[in-house]
């Protein structure tokens, strides 16, 4: 696997879109198999809202169906926060790849 995939400082419903395309791309350029780790760097993550929390949600899910492994690295203080009132905390473990659930 090559370098983490950085999230934007906006992820809102008015950059989900353009996120998600540029993730697609770098997903299919990693190629993950089975088994495999990708790494998201959310270490600028300042502004989100539920279309933000919606595709993690949906990249949550997609990795888990194909037995891919993901981690956040750098959760930023906003991104903890919101992910903690949205009961998505354990999104954020930096310390273990583990597959989760939505």
């Amino acid at each position: 696997m090559t370098a983490a995939f950085q999230l934007p400082a906006e992820l809102t419903i008015y950059s989900v879109g353009a996120t998600r395309d540029a993730l697609l791309d770098w997903l299919t350029q990693q190629d993950p198999k089975s088994g495999d780790r990708v790494e998201i760097d959310a270490a600028h993550v300042d502004d989100i809202d539920g279309a933000g929390i919606q595709l993690l949600g949906a990249l949550t899910k997609t990795l888990s169906e194909r037995g891919v492994l993901w981690q956040v690295n750098d959760a930023s203080t906003h991104l903890m926060e919101i992910c903690g009132v949205m009961g998505s905390r354990h999104w954020l473990d930096r310390t273990v790849a583990m597959e989760v659930t939505v």
